[in-house]
């Protein structure tokens, strides 16, 4: 099979990787960086580059910034084989689904949204590892109508690179748990890293100090996009969070000793839970 990857940063550039190393399959790359598509064709990854090559392409894997993606879709449109799948990469997908869905439907080509829940605090063709998938879950968004063969294959396909799971659901859902699951953490590492005394840390952080901060460590220039474009259910979270923060500055600042220590039994309880049902990717 021949698989194009439009944008060959963290992302594209492991599943550049993870195609050479776990697969048969042809890789047709293509950056707007030449010279991240020359270290990526040197280094044995891509079979041929270049936009014009995607014609050849079974799958095409967009793995661009939204904007940029759809932006992608919609100036190469002729460039996707008829018959062909189209899956993009992005964080979120409502916006994106809503804005090419109907491009594609009478070019004969299947788009199917997607978001590789994988990732490092890292950005980068130079980032990117084969092993990133490992373990993780694929969320797939297909239409309602779609050619469960089709879907097949796409399945298929991210098992054979190394992700455990795939998550099948809707584009609405995905963007109301993924405030929740990935936008909210990277929210509330940014905003604890940016405590005026944490100059001051070294001799006094331990492993909490570390997961705390570890995603403080992002690209700003993609996760601001991702956070407006999900301002809704976002902001939705972020309501739930203020208020939960709010007790506890309640509890403690009133002494309440009862209230504290069963809050606080909540959440460990939670996160056992958790822990027996859950087993996170190694990366």
């Amino acid at each position: 099979m021949n698989i194009a990857i439009a944008g060959l940063g963290l992302i594209g550039g492991s599943f550049a990787k993870a195609i050479a190393s776990k697969t048969r399959h042809r890789a047709i790359g293509y950056d707007r960086d030449p010279e991240v598509m020359r270290r990526a064709y040197d280094a044995g990854l891509l079979d041929e580059v270049g936009v014009e090559r995607f014609t050849d392409a079974d799958v095409s894997l967009i793995a661009l910034y939204p904007g940029a993606s759809v932006r992608f879709m919609r100036e190469n449109i002729d460039a996707f084989k008829r018959g062909s799948i189209v899956i993009d990469l992005c964080g979120v997908k409502r916006r994106v689904t809503d804005d090419v869905t109907e491009l594609f439907k009478p070019r004969g080509v299947t788009y199917i949204g997607g978001h590789p829940m994988a990732g490092r605090e890292l950005s980068g063709f130079a980032a990117s590892i084969p092993t990133l998938f490992e373990g993780a879950s694929m969320i797939l968004t297909p239409g309602a109508d779609i050619d469960p063969d089709t879907l097949k294959t796409a399945e298929n396909l991210f098992l054979a690179l190394g992700f455990a799971k795939i998550t099948l659901t809707t584009p609405d859902h995905h963007d109301k748990m993924i405030a929740f699951t990935s936008q909210l953490a990277h929210i509330v590492s940014s905003a604890y890293a940016q405590n005026p005394v944490v100059g001051e840390f070294d001799g006094f952080a331990a492993g909490s100090f570390a997961d705390m901060t570890r995603v403080a460590k992002l690209n700003e220039h993609m996760w601001t996009e991702l956070f407006l474009l999900n301002a809704d259910y976002l902001s939705a979270q972020l309501d739930v969070l203020i208020g939960s923060l709010a007790r506890f500055r309640e509890y403690i600042t009133q002494g309440k000793e009862t209230e504290l220590r069963e809050l606080l039994r909540r959440g460990r309880e939670i996160k056992e839970s958790l822990n027996e049902n859950y087993k996170p990717p190694a990366v």
